[in-house]
């Protein structure tokens, strides 16, 4: 089977899974409220691990980078974005409907696989945003998303905004756990001759995965209005 096969075909098994890929666990909302700030760096770590629309977004990102530094760039841009958000959002107690929100963070995962593959050129004809830009929006987005599982975790508000910085450490955490094999194996990989074919393939999941966890969200928002 080709690569390219392959991936569609794991893409359509696993979407159920990416889509529930947020539920809060009952075993997290106890070790919360038992716990010390420990407790919540773990569960940020886990909730980033776990986390797979913010890391297929990430892994789009980082398709095209090949320097360290790039690398590093980027991250930063959307460590920033979302922990901007994921820390005011929740020390303020802004809500915004989970649902929708995951919903966007779904399309980002789709908008990333349809720029890599050029289908703003082909389709659109016109050049995509400013990826730094987007980067960052797209961090800000995600980062609400954070908050509202954050926000649904406790109700507890002693102490919450150290509660807040340790979910976001382990976050951050999380991330770099997830990301340092991630970008080992697609700089492995690149310098094979399949890469043409893998970067396709893999761009094309993000694009089926992006519209499933969207898809998936609307129709959980529309049961639950």
């Amino acid at each position: 089977m080709s690569i390219k096969k392959s991936i569609l075909s794991l893409a359509l098994f696993i979407s159920p899974i990416l889509a529930n890929a947020h539920d809060v666990s009952g075993v997290d909302r106890l070790l919360l409220e038992n716990g010390n700030l420990l407790t919540y760096i773990w569960v940020g770590a886990k909730h980033m691990l776990t986390g797979y629309d913010h890391l297929l977004f990430l892994v789009g990102v980082i398709f095209f980078l090949i320097e360290f530094k790039q690398i590093v760039k980027f991250i930063t841009a959307f460590t920033l974005g979302h922990s901007i958000t994921l820390i005011t959002a929740t020390y303020l107690e802004v809500s915004v409907n989970e649902y929708l929100i995951d919903a966007i963070i779904g399309l980002s995962v789709f908008y990333k696989g349809f720029e890599n593959l050029g289908l703003f050129q082909k389709y659109l004809k016109i050049s995509p945003p400013h990826l730094l830009n987007m980067v960052f929006i797209f961090g800000l987005i995600h980062g609400l998303g954070l908050s509202a599982r954050l926000q649904s975790f406790t109700a507890d508000q002693e102490g919450i905004f150290l509660k807040i910085l340790s979910f976001n450490l382990g976050v951050e955490l999380g991330q770099v756990l997830a990301l340092v094999p991630i970008v080992y194996l697609i700089n492995l990989w690149r310098k094979r001759n399949s890469f043409g074919a893998f970067f396709k393939a893999a761009n094309t999941y993000l694009l089926i995965a992006g519209i499933a966890l969207a898809t998936y969200q609307i129709w959980q928002f529309l049961g639950h209005s």
